[in-house]
């Protein structure tokens, strides 16, 4: 029989696959699917984490199939070759997939299903990553929220409990197509290391999520799900993490609909991936100094929080939001640095990075994006420190020569940095 293909891409799961419940609903033997993109692998650095992760759960999935007596396939080409390699060797049929709606993402699918049609198969995607996708939570007139407080009353206003139905795929597994086992592809055949960097679980209890408003801005302690890379690659249900959040945290239920925020406005603007959203702040004057962007990235610029969190992102791949909030800030407006190179270098170092709620979070801290910040706000990293640190236990765990005379003095004065920056930005968007 003509099979179909399901093709996993941000949803490494067997289980409330939206996509995949769908191709194996199809009444046809399906063949699951995993392309490490070439073109996005080139890009990343060989000890890349992320790599690493994805690499570790495809292996457990394959496994789990290959019990089962069937597999996955997993290749390493461009997504076009590796379509034609797929259709040449296991027959024509359509391509099942979930929705993603990053550029590329929209370009690569866009292309494969011209490749497919060229054989008379099709692309089917399906909404899976968000619980409302980027056309279904608009204002009245058609058009997309910008602020973020009415898009998340308009979006509790119309959910409905149906709307994180699961789509129970774990329960049709017998419809893949009985297949040969065949050896998983090695990190080193594809130039890659294995990352020394864990990758925390996601914790969704009752216990962290009852308590997760007055915990999560503490950065000392574990005081958030850790749920955001699991979100990123889909190796948890977007539709069970709304049903604890519903049940549990009215705070973590605004934090999941901030991520959908961010990416309908990505959806609805992507020229916002090179661009500021609000075009005006794209004449602000950066400084860019080479040796300060340096002393940023490796945790030396004499104030302890800002340091803390670098120090933290270089070590682990992960960053507690709030202290994002105070670099993003210091890197962009004590520093004048444009956002951009903020935004590149969490791109490369986050565990989580998601290029949506990246760009989203980098424009709000520059005050050029939706729902911005107003320009003349510029966080004062030592209040920061004092109110959400206080007795600074986070800074000592990550600048543990914080205190001494061997700590570095601040490389510019607030109050001096703060003024230039309200004047840099007044001639620009004035």
């Amino acid at each position: 029989m003509t099979p179909v293909y399901f093709w996993f891409r941000r949803d490494l799961r067997l289980e409330d696959n939206h996509g995949l419940f769908q191709a194996l609903s199809s009444g046809k033997p399906c063949i699951p699917v995993f392309i490490f993109d070439t073109r996005i692998l080139s890009e990343l650095p060989k000890d890349d984490a992320r790599v690493s992760f994805i690499h570790r759960q495809l292996a457990a999935m394959k496994k789990r199939l290959q019990e089962m007596g069937t597999d996955l396939i997993v290749a390493y080409d461009t997504p076009e070759a590796a379509w034609n390699t797929m259709l040449q060797k296991h027959g024509i049929g359509d391509v099942f997939c979930n929705e993603d709606y990053e550029p590329y993402a929209a370009e690569r699918d866009s292309s494969i299903n011209k490749l497919l049609a060229q054989h008379g198969a099709q692309l089917h995607a399906f909404k899976d990553q968000v619980v409302k996708r980027y056309d279904e939570n608009l204002k009245s007139d058609g058009s997309p929220y910008t602020v973020f407080t009415p898009y998340h009353k308009n979006w509790l206003h119309h959910f409905q409990l149906s709307d994180i139905n699961p789509y129970p795929s774990e329960n049709l597994m017998g419809h893949f197509k009985p297949m040969d086992s065949e050896p998983m592809i090695r990190l080193s055949e594809m130039g890659f290391t294995q990352s020394t960097l864990s990758i925390p679980e996601a914790d969704l209890s009752k216990a962290k999520l009852n308590n997760y408003g007055n915990t999560r801005d503490i950065p000392s302690i574990s005081g958030t799900s850790r749920a955001s890379i699991h979100l990123r690659f889909g190796t948890i249900s977007i539709r069970h993490a709304y049903k604890v959040a519903l049940e549990h945290s009215d705070k973590w239920l605004a934090e999941l609909n901030w991520r959908e925020f961010y990416m309908q406005i990505l959806a609805h603007f992507p020229r916002i991936v090179h661009e500021s959203f609000r075009p005006i702040y794209d004449r602000i004057e950066w400084r860019n100094n080479a040796q300060e962007i340096e002393a940023w990235k490796q945790g030396k610029t004499g104030y302890p929080m800002v340091d803390a969190g670098m120090r933290e992102l270089n070590a682990t791949g992960f960053m507690h939001n709030r202290v994002r909030m105070v670099v993003a800030s210091f890197l962009t407006k004590h520093l004048l640095v444009d956002w951009r190179i903020g935004e590149a270098y969490f791109a490369e170092k986050l565990l989580d990075f998601e290029l949506a709620s990246n760009n989203g979070g980098w424009q709000w801290a520059a005050g050029s994006g939706v729902d911005a910040a107003p320009y003349f706000r510029v966080f004062n990293p030592t209040l920061q420190a004092q109110k959400f640190d206080p007795k600074a236990l986070y800074i000592k765990k990550w600048v543990p020569e914080f205190g001494s005379f061997s700590y570095q003095q601040p490389i510019v004065n607030h109050e001096f940095a703060r003024k230039r920056c309200l004047e840099v930005y007044t001639k620009a968007i004035k």
